[in-house]
């Protein structure tokens, strides 16, 4: 089986650039196939990179405090480029100011993000939860197409 595909950046007006650096280097050696577009990135780059490369996966950061507000419509947009299923991941410091993670993680949630990390979670179980996540969407359509 080949290596999932996953697309990773940092969204929105978001410059900071090493903690993504950091993504790629860990997501590459547990052997994701990594499409990094850096930072600054547009949800339509994520979403055409994602099609482009048959990506399992979209990986995005954020450390400025305003992924809230740049990830509004992600689900939605994914669905409306045909792409509503992929698997959507968001980590980092997501809002402004202090608040509660379980709050910030159930609001990710109604937006569409299967899963919401905090800025200190581990990258070995970010890896492991995302591994086990992609095998289940695989598993699940291979069983779909076997049973048409």
């Amino acid at each position: 089986m080949q290596n999932p595909t996953i697309v990773i950046g940092v969204i929105g007006a978001d410059c900071h650039a090493v903690g993504n650096k950091v993504l790629d280097r860990v997501f590459t050696m547990h052997n994701f196939n990594v499409i990094n577009l850096g930072v600054m990135v547009s949800q339509d780059e994520y979403i055409d990179a994602a099609i482009e490369t048959g990506a399992q996966a979209i990986v995005i950061s954020s450390i400025y405090g305003h992924g809230e507000v740049d990830c509004i419509g992600m689900r939605e947009n994914c669905i409306e480029r045909g792409i509503g299923e992929i698997l959507l991941y968001v980590g980092g410091n997501l809002v402004i100011g202090k608040h509660d993670f379980s709050e910030i993680e159930i609001k990710f949630k109604e937006m569409g993000f299967n899963r919401v990390f905090a800025p200190d979670t581990d990258l070995e179980l970010v890896c492991s939860l995302m591994k086990s996540d992609i095998d289940h969407v695989m598993q699940a359509e291979e069983t779909a197409e076997g049973m048409q």
